[in-house]
């Protein structure tokens, strides 16, 4: 018998979802009808047997996989283990080609590129067909495919490992009815903050955000403490400081044990990622199919999500565990500059689709119910900001979600940025995210444009018409002399694409570029 192992995902060595420098990441193509995830959930829940060995588990050598390299006949290995994947070809978002790259060889790579959040493991595990019998690493690997033509930057870069002298550093000190740890990021912090603490019987991790880079104390505290924490930054210093309250009075020897991954700093996208259970506190709608979830932390969990990064929504659906990357917005808008201030509250803003996978679900749920909630992932980084002065967002439906706390922080904290401009897209107007609000901002504040584009517009709209296109991106996105322009761009992949190329047909340069991907 196999001991099959039942790791954490997403695993150690995955991609993010947000794709650097405009890199869109991965292609969907159009599914056949019947062949959506809760077909596929369904279809490998039938009794069909998908791996073609009647139950058995396998030991499979190097030589083995490579002869399953066929359409109809289809292994890979991902982290070891092996899954016979020809019944889900026609069911792979990614379409055929894709899947094909990693036929018959080790696939943990490719994968890792573009699928952080799904959770490979639960949708493959009637394909399992084994483990490798060979040392993980030796399989032959998948051949990585070139940088795209548009020219932008792989989304496998990483950045260079820290020198000792720029690594963050802790220490702690304590009264008799507290204790208080301090860490030292040695660089500024983002106004909206880096930092997730979660304390739980005793456990306290903590997780630094700085760039591409992850830094983690993870401890049993010596004593009994209160499960309820204050965090403070000195975002110009890069100083961190976490208070816990003592269950009782009285001097510690030490702050506690360490625990797996203690004072470490490695790649965020090395880092497994850590759920947290949530409380549904209430669900507002905000239009005819999209509604704000606000989502309570735990009581020893503070979490401060820096702008433009998202969140994974976990929970089982049929059995099937089912993950979602959302972008968490303020619960109003636009809202005012909260400097990483403890917000105990998660508000997201999810469209709902009535045959999609995961939001039937989490609309499903009711005031009180729980879901699994990761924290901070994402590669957007404000630092390619600071000398911008024209920022444009191009968002489409709940693309827009990113957009969001960007406007914020380009208006309050980035002084460079004299214009910034959301160009909307939308297919009907009552499909307009926020569009009071929006518009409310643009007729306020000189520094803030707002132009909404529908594709589908009635008979009474007088604005502006059509897909997005090259005559709309020139007329809108003009680059005055002088000036140092970024542009964002987030909707569904198809979207995004054609708006990535209409850009480097205009002249942007992937410098200039950033896609966030989901």
């Amino acid at each position: 018998m196999l001991n099959v192992p039942t790791q954490s995902f997403p695993a150690p060595s995955s991609q993010q979802r947000v794709s650097p420098s405009g890199q869109s990441g991965r292609n969907k193509v159009a599914l056949k009808p019947g062949h959506s995830l809760m077909d596929w959930i369904r279809f490998a829940k039938s009794g069909k047997d998908l791996t073609g060995l009647r139950g058995r588990l396998i030991e499979v050598t190097e030589e083995e996989l490579q002869k399953h390299n066929r359409r109809e006949d289809c292994w890979t290995c991902i982290r070891g283990m092996v899954y016979n994947v020809s019944a889900y070809m026609d069911y792979h978002p990614g379409g055929e080609e894709e899947l094909m790259k990693a036929a018959g060889v080790d696939g943990t790579e490719l994968f890792d590129q573009v699928h952080r959040w799904v959770n490979y493991e639960s949708m493959l595990k009637e394909c399992l067909v084994g483990r490798m019998s060979t040392k993980a690493g030796t399989a032959v690997r998948a051949i990585l495919p070139p940088p795209p033509v548009t020219g932008l930057a792989s989304p496998t870069s990483v950045a260079p490992l820290p020198d000792k002298d720029s690594r963050p550093r802790y220490d702690w000190f304590q009264t008799d009815g507290t204790v208080h740890l301090v860490v030292y990021t040695r660089r500024k912090i983002p106004s909206s903050g880096c930092t997730t603490v979660d304390l739980k019987a005793g456990v306290l991790r903590l997780e630094v955000l700085l760039g591409k880079m992850s830094y983690m104390i993870h401890l049993r505290l010596s004593d009994e403490v209160e499960e309820n924490v204050a965090v403070h930054t000195a975002f110009s210093v890069g100083k961190i400081q976490v208070s816990i309250r003592k269950g009782a009075h009285g001097k510690w020897a030490s702050l506690g044990q360490p625990l797996e991954s203690h004072n470490t700093f490695v790649r965020q996208k090395d880092r497994a990622l850590f759920y947290r259970d949530c409380v549904l506190v209430s669900k507002t709608e905000v239009n005819h199919n999209t509604y704000l979830f606000r989502l309570q932390l735990p009581a020893g969990t503070v979490m401060h999500v820096p702008v433009g990064k998202h969140v994974c929504l976990k929970a089982l659906v049929q059995d099937v565990e089912v993950v979602r990357p959302y972008t968490p917005v303020e619960h109003i808008f636009p809202a005012a500059s909260k400097n990483g201030s403890q917000e105990s509250d998660l508000y997201l803003m999810i469209k709902v689709y009535p045959g999609g996978a995961f939001t039937p679900h989490l609309s499903s749920l009711s005031v009180g119910d729980r879901v699994a909630v990761s924290g901070p992932e994402g590669t957007f980084s404000l630092r390619p900001l600071r000398d911008v002065t024209n920022l444009y967002l191009i968002a489409a439906g709940t693309g827009f979600t990113p957009m969001a706390r960007l406007i914020r922080a380009a208006l309050e904290d980035i002084e460079t940025i004299g214009n910034t401009k959301l160009l909307f897209f939308n297919r009907r107007e009552e499909d307009i995210l926020w569009r009071f609000e929006l518009d409310e901002l643009a007729a306020n504040n000189g520094r803030f444009q707002v132009e909404h584009v529908l594709s589908e517009p009635s008979e009474r709209w007088t604005g502006r018409k059509g897909p997005v296109n090259e005559p709309i991106l020139t007329e809108l996105l003009s680059r005055p002399d002088g000036s140092k322009c970024y542009v964002c761009v987030c909707g569904p992949a198809a979207f995004t694409e054609l708006t990535l190329g209409l850009l480097k047909h205009q002249g942007f340069s992937e410098q200039e570029l950033h896609a966030f991907q989901g």
